[in-house]
């Protein structure tokens, strides 16, 4: 028996498939009962349970245990006490006050229990791509895992087979993917493109900022997209600027309608920045946008212009 417990879906389906591999590697004709808990009826459970003539055995996942009705939980308990060993059981529950009685009776049954939370800090999710690119025989660099993360988010569902998409599409000869291969790979995403344009140069890098907005511009990126990254990135700084600095990300994030890893990085890109020159770089913004939008003679001329503007308003104190 093996209950899984926590909201994290991905690594629970991982974890509810290991055992499934598991007994198929001690009988390849095992049979698997893929069951939802709100879909069980009365008795199924202990129908597929039910020693066999032949021996064969089964495994049985049953998902979102928490919403089987009380009188399945109670037959489910009941079983657990007294289990068939040629049969696997496998429950997934979220966690939470819901079906906690499942829980409760299923730990102390004996059942083996795997705790699956969420990843919530920026750190634990960089953790997860390198552990991916490992699990692809392959190594990632930290700005490459930065920059990875950057592009995709937060859903490790994502994250996952974005890691496995950029294992298979590199050559086999380079062991280690690098922030270019990233940048390659996503070179088509407008808004990937418009947000790594952004954080070059509110972080100061002239040189980085001016040749991403270059490159999205030949590459056909719409202007108006480009102004609205630069104009998210600072708004960005402006509200954790504003924000009170004992207060931790994961507080933050209600408030400022931010994820906590968003948080953390803004306060890092906060450094150089003061509320004179945010004040500059924001008007330099709105500028670029009246003229990108039909107002100036040339949409480009006026981002770089902006882009200038942005890194000098920083470097000045």
């Amino acid at each position: 028996m093996t209950l899984i417990v926590g909201d994290e879906e991905l690594l629970a389906e991982r974890a509810a498939q290991a055992v499934v591999n598991a007994a198929r590697e001690a009988d390849p004709q095992v049979e698997v009962h893929d069951l939802v808990g709100g879909k069980v009826e009365p008795g199924e459970l202990t129908g597929l349970a039910s020693p066999s003539l032949f021996g064969d055995r089964s495994v049985i996942v049953i998902r979102s245990a928490h919403d089987l009705p009380k009188d399945v939980i109670t037959e489910v308990v009941s079983y657990c006490a007294h289990p068939n060993e040629d049969v696997t059981l496998v429950l997934m529950h979220p966690g939470g006050a819901k079906g906690k009685a499942l829980v409760d009776g299923v730990k102390k049954a004996g059942a083996q229990v795997v705790t699956v939370n969420k990843l919530t800090k920026p750190g634990e999710r960089l953790d997860f791509i390198k552990a991916e690119m490992r699990r692809a025989g392959r190594s990632i660099t930290p700005d490459a895992a930065q920059a990875l993360l950057d592009a995709v988010g937060t859903n490790l569902r994502e994250l996952a087979a974005a890691c496995s998409q950029l294992a298979f599409d590199t050559p086999a000869d380079r062991k280690s993917i690098d922030a270019a291969a990233v940048a390659r790979y996503y070179r088509g995403r407008a808004e990937v493109t418009g947000f790594a344009v952004a954080d070059a140069a509110v972080e100061g890098r002239l040189g980085d900022a001016l040749e991403q907005l270059r490159w999205a511009l030949a590459t056909g990126v719409a202007p108006v997209l480009l102004v609205s990254a630069l104009a998210a990135g600072l708004r960005s700084l402006a509200k954790v600027a504003g924000a009170p600095r004992n207060v931790r990300g994961g507080q933050l994030a209600g408030q400022l309608g931010m994820p906590p890893w968003k948080i953390e990085r803004v306060r890092r890109q906060l450094n150089g920045w003061e509320p004179d020159g945010l004040t500059r770089a924001i008007q330099a913004v709105a500028v670029a946008d009246e003229q990108v939008k039909g107002g100036g003679a040339d949409p480009a001329y006026a981002l770089e212009r902006a882009v200038q503007t942005i890194v000098a308003s920083r470097r000045r104190r």
